[in-house]
């Protein structure tokens, strides 16, 4: 993965899978955190049109040049296998046709518990587009009640 700017400045580079070792301690704080999920829900309930409003700005911020991805998928059980590699192709047979530069795939494995994949994405952002409707967002007053309420509860 590659995070470039004006298309030539690069600024973070990943290749996957990376051989950095994850510490478990951060799961293991998450999870003595519990959040009030009816309250956040009650606070986010006014904000949903406002928020579906930044989504759509937010879409169009984001121009897709090339979005290639292949599955390898595999279980110990063939039947199991077979069962979620239909679950699988129904899902990319719904999500392939939505844009022209999307091709996921993905293929069975009867080799056993197997879960890897390649590809190769494309995607450009412009996040300055992104000032205007962020402003508007955060002007609302229920949008930053809701703010405070979550920053509350962490």
């Amino acid at each position: 993965m590659k995070i470039l700017i004006f298309k030539k400045i690069k600024i973070y580079t990943r290749r996957f899978p990376s051989n950095d070792n994850d510490n478990d301690e951060d799961d293991k704080d998450e999870e003595k955190k519990q959040r009030d999920i009816k309250k956040l829900f009650k606070l986010a309930r006014p904000c949903f049109g406002d928020f579906k409003t930044y989504l759509k700005s937010v879409l169009n911020t984001i121009k897709i040049k090339e979005l290639q991805n292949h599955l390898i998928f595999g279980m110990a059980s063939y039947a199991d296998t077979g069962k979620y590699i239909g679950i699988i192709w129904a899902i990319l047979a719904v999500i392939n046709p939505m844009h022209e530069k999307l091709k996921l795939s993905a293929e069975p494995s009867f080799d056993g518990s197997v879960l890897d994949g390649y590809g190769t994405n494309e995607v450009e952002i412009y996040p300055l587009r992104l000032i205007v409707p962020t402003i508007r967002l955060i002007s609302k007053k229920d949008v930053r009640i809701f703010i405070r309420g979550v920053w509350d509860e962490r």
